[in-house]
């Protein structure tokens, strides 16, 4: 244990380079050269480790330390090996890494488990290079559908289908059912956040993920001479849509902690100095640990924004093309993971995730559980991106707890 924090930091660094970009942090996207390069890398690492050792018919990864008393459970461990573009060292792959040095210190330490631990290496979540998201999770667990990316093409053009069969790799037999040996998942992963490193812990359990809906809102005036058309005939999309976003962002601040709400892009139409615009558009994402608020909070807001634009004289749509409810983790393994902390002397905080993650595709399945480790300045998606060194030994020692825990242990 005394080189923990060189292991991870090591095997970081190793892993990293595939995909390394000029810009400085890594640029791994799915059924890429330097993705399939990476899960090499880390398919001989796991043979060396003395795990058995598949691919899915997708592209996920598997490196599993058999069990001696109950060889149909299995304990899975992991997370996803793509990347954004010019991602930093640690969302994904820290969990991946984690996950086989956990593996390696338990089976060091105390032999066979009874159940099966594997950790995985997914295909894909970020959905950086495809408009797809949780390829990899969704293999896991069996809804992912193959009409959905049948017929979809990256920025140059590359179908989805020849990206895969180009790797090696091929749909999954819509036929075929789905593990049931997988008894829990338990997925580590830096924070993306700020929280953490706020409150000076080193390890966040995680009790469930937040809820997610997002919006385009569309407001229609009227395009006319910024000279000529006086202040008070006016339908400016723009001054209805910023006393919008005003209400938006008031109202979520009068809700409190845990919704956040955010409006992040925002297009004006004809876009020029000196025409009154005619068209705006803008984004809306809310995010709760709670359905019931999302729903909430979705009424208040839509209610404000009908209200603005007929003061306003302008047409509105609100578009809403996201509705994912939040997801608890399994409260049993949350608890366990709890006391192991405790028991080990684990600096931690019990907390939410206010990101998407794959724990949330295999929560509905599997029973699952996550652990967070600290992101300086709450940077994730960044070159960036860090977590000290004593942090990551840290997390590894909690999911080696819950691990031992889930394996070893009646």
């Amino acid at each position: 244990m005394a080189d923990l924090e060189k292991d991870i930091v090591g095997m970081l660094e190793t892993l990293g380079s595939h995909g390394k970009d000029p810009a400085g942090g890594i640029s791994r996207f799915l059924y890429s050269k330097e993705w399939l390069a990476a899960q090499k890398y880390l398919e001989q690492e796991m043979k060396e480790l003395g795990l058995d050792v598949h691919f899915d018919e997708i592209g996920n990864l598997y490196g599993q330390l058999k069990g001696s008393k109950y060889p149909n459970e299995t304990i899975l461990s992991g997370s996803h090996v793509d990347t954004v573009g010019n991602a930093g060292y640690y969302d994904g792959q820290l969990g991946i890494v984690a996950a086989f040095l956990a593996i390696k210190y338990l089976k060091e330490k105390y032999g066979q488990p009874l159940r099966n631990i594997e950790v995985i290496s997914m295909a894909e979540e970020e959905g950086s290079r495809f408009p797809y998201a949780f390829w990899g999770s969704k293999n896991v667990v069996g809804t992912a559908k193959r009409e959905d990316v049948e017929n979809i093409k990256d920025a140059d053009g590359v179908s989805f289908v020849d990206a895969m069969r180009e790797c090696g790799f091929d749909f999954r037999e819509e036929n075929k059912g789905i593990r049931e040996d997988i008894k829990a998942f338990v997925e580590m992963h830096n924070e993306q956040g700020g929280v953490l490193e706020a409150e000076k812990k080193s390890v966040g359990v995680v009790t469930s993920i937040v809820g997610q809906r997002r919006f385009n809102v569309e407001i229609g005036g009227q395009a006319n001479h910024a000279g000529t058309t006086p202040m008070g005939y006016r339908k400016d999309a723009v001054f209805a849509a910023s006393q919008m976003i005003y209400e938006i962002i008031t109202e979520a601040k009068k809700y409190g902690d845990p919704l956040v709400t955010t409006v992040g892009q925002i297009e004006v139409t004809p876009n020029v100095v000196n025409v009154v615009p005619g068209k705006a558009l803008f984004t809306m994402d809310i995010r709760h640990t709670e359905k019931s608020a999302l729903v909430d909070f979705t009424d208040v807001v839509t209610e404000k924004i009908n209200t603005i634009a007929k003061e306003h004289g302008v047409d509105v749509s609100i578009d809403m093309w996201m509705d994912e409810d939040p997801v608890p983790m399994d409260e049993k393994i949350v608890k366990l993971i709890e006391e192991s902390c405790d028991k080990n002397g684990l600096n931690y905080k019990v907390m939410h995730s206010g990101a998407g993650h794959d724990s949330q595709v295999l929560a509905p399945h599997v029973p699952t559980a996550m652990l967070f480790v600290p992101s300086r300045d709450g940077i994730s998606h960044n070159p960036a991106e860090y977590t000290e060194p004593h942090d990551l030994a840290e997390g590894v020692k909690a999911l080696m707890g819950a691990l031992y825990e889930l394996a070893y242990k009646e």
